[in-house]
């Protein structure tokens, strides 16, 4: 059986046995399954893969939102300010991602960060087409998509 079913099992039988099913119900329960999981994983082969797997994702909404709070305030601080600074450009960055999930995760990773849209993937699945709002340096921006975006999702996602 996968782990994380397990995992969300042991949650659901938390939930059960406190008797409410609330959100903070569920996520405690879901800590208290993952050490569960800590405690038992010699029986699992693929427990390590689990745990590692895990940090990743939560390092990737971490990132994330990171990203999303450092974006907005560039964001609201050129709507704030007299004049325009932002000097919108479309940006075609190569991708290293290759499987359907990944592409997706990063695509909508970046329409979701303010001042950046995904635009369009071309059909060999090699170049993602993106607006920034801030295109002073496509190079900059091709780069940080690479060494930042990229890599959360790719090691998320393997």
């Amino acid at each position: 059986m996968n782990l994380v079913a397990i995992n969300m099992l042991l949650a659901l039988a938390w939930v059960a046995l406190t008797g409410g099913l609330t959100l903070g119900g569920l996520i405690t329960g879901f800590f208290i399954g993952l050490a569960a999981l800590w405690l038992v994983r010699p029986l699992f082969p693929d427990t390590g893969s689990y745990f590692m797997r895990l940090y990743y994702w939560l390092r990737l909404v971490v990132m994330f939102v990171y990203e999303l709070i450092v974006s907005s305030f560039s964001v609201l601080r050129d709507v704030l300010t007299p004049g325009q600074n932002s000097k919108p450009a479309l940006i075609a960055v190569p991708l290293n991602v290759t499987t359907d999930l990944q592409i997706t995760l990063l695509a909508n990773f970046i329409s979701l960060t303010p001042g950046t849209l995904s635009l369009d993937v071309s059909d060999d699945r090699k170049t993602l087409y993106i607006h920034a709002m801030f295109g002073d340096d496509p190079g900059a921006i091709r780069a940080q998509i690479r060494d930042r975006f990229e890599v959360w999702v790719r090691e998320a996602t393997e």
